[in-house]
C-alpha cells in the first residue's frame, strides 16, 4: 500500500469547509486520491516551467502559471 502524503483529516476538513453533513471513508480516501494526483500533476508542470526560466526553485509565479491563474 502506497503511502498518502494528505491525512483523512485534511481532507475532511476540506468537506467540513464545503457544508458536508456527513462523509463516507470511501468518499474521503477517493478525494484524498484526486487531489494528490491533481496535485502531482501541477507540481511536474511547475518543476518545467521553473526550469525553462532557468531556475531550480519553483516558485510562486509558476504553480500560478500552470494553472493559468496568474
Amino acid at each position: 500500500m502506497i503511502m498518502s502524503e494528505l491525512s483523512l483529516s485534511s481532507v475532511e476538513k476540506i468537506f467540513r469547509k464545503a457544508n458536508a453533513k456527513r462523509v463516507s471513508d470511501e468518499a474521503s480516501r477517493e478525494l484524498r486520491k484526486v487531489v494528490e494526483d491533481f496535485a502531482e500533476e501541477i507540481s511536474r508542470e511547475a518543476v518545467k516551467a521553473s526550469e525553462h526560466a532557468g531556475r531550480k526553485t519553483v516558485k510562486e509565479v509558476d504553480i500560478k502559471f500552470v494553472t493559468r491563474q496568474g
